[in-house]
């Protein structure tokens, strides 16, 4: 059967630094004072229902880890796998996601980690409200921080677990305190240092409320090629359920059912992105092969020539294809 060309795996979100984290120990009064001393302010946010979201949430059943020297990282991510229901320690979570030479652990680590207990490591859109919305919806949010300032970081990792609007509060599990309460000014001048980076680890087929389809995409590629397409494609479905308009995501949902052994779903897939984007040549090509694989010769042969005509790199193949029809 004929292998399908896919697109190279599109990466739609920027590059960021990846930063270590590690405990602010005896350090954190004098962080605090150096907060309290600035000018930062509280963010600006729309009522809650212009956000949709409820006046104060709290997410019940997060287990908290106390971090040890360094071990903030590997204890947040226990945090949130553990309330995911994977059973993990902090203990085994170290290995995985300390690096010594760095004295705590990077966002690069800490995704991976996530993908293999069979979670998506969905990235935020770094802002307040996407933040707000995603514990409205029960996610608890691993947020990353700089308790100092940026000439002297402090980075540190902590779960975001529940906010009050009207007392503009947020709750955390951090450091060595469960339920820690900072206001929103606080938390946001040390959460800003990070470029506001936050994560949630989601089953596949959950996605986040506050993400857009290019983002959900990007991670869920990501959990793909570090599992398999049959493990993604749950994700694949809430997607496309989600984003039916989107070409992109059925396109990609055809390569994980085709990848995992179902043609038929495949091609019903590249069908859809090909109702959706009419000159998405590649859609076409794998539809064309799918079929011809299917034995559906005459719809084979139609949806090749459709691929051949349209200005592409993919012509050559659909030609290709094509001339197998002809000998």
């Amino acid at each position: 059967m004929s292998h399908l060309l896919e697109r190279p795996t599109p990466r739609w979100q920027p590059q960021r630094q990846a930063w270590n984290a590690r405990t602010a120990g005896v350090l954190l009064l004098m962080a605090a004072l150096l907060l309290l001393s600035g000018c930062a302010t509280s963010p600006r946010l729309a009522s809650p229902s212009d956000m949709g979201i409820a006046e104060r949430t709290y997410i019940d059943g997060v287990p908290f880890h106390a971090q040890r020297e360094y071990q903030c990282g590997p204890a947040s991510l226990a945090m949130v796998l553990n309330y995911s229901n994977v059973d993990v320690s902090v203990d085994t979570l170290i290995p995985q996601v300390f690096l010594p030479n760095r004295d705590g652990s990077v966002q690069p680590e800490m995704q991976s980690t996530v993908r293999r207990y069979d979670r998506v490591s969905f990235v935020l859109d770094g802002n307040f409200p996407s933040l707000l919305k995603e514990l409205d919806a029960g996610h608890p949010v691993v947020v990353m921080q700089n308790l100092s300032l940026p000439a002297w970081p402090m980075w540190h990792y902590a779960v975001a677990i529940g906010y009050d609007l009207d007392e503009q509060l947020m709750t955390l599990h951090s450091g060595e305190e469960a339920d820690r309460q900072e206001s929103f000014r606080r938390f946001d001048a040390t959460w800003a240092r990070s470029e506001r980076w936050a994560m949630v680890a989601l089953p596949p087929g959950d996605l986040p409320v506050s993400v857009g389809p290019r983002r959900a995409m990007d991670a869920i590629a990501s959990f793909e090629q570090a599992n398999d397409a049959r493990a993604a494609l749950p994700a694949w479905h809430a997607v496309t359920e989600r984003w039916p308009q989107d070409a992109m995501a059925w396109f990609a949902q055809g390569n994980a059912e085709h990848s995992a052994g179902d043609p038929e779903a495949a091609a019903e897939a590249f069908r859809h992105a090909t109702e959706q984007q009419p000159d998405m040549a590649v859609a076409w090509l794998n539809l064309g092969l799918t079929l011809e694989s299917l034995g559906e010769r005459d719809e084979a042969h139609l949806a090749l020539q459709q691929a051949a005509t349209l200005p592409s790199h993919w012509q050559a193949d659909a030609e290709e294809a094509l001339r197998r029809f002809r000998d």
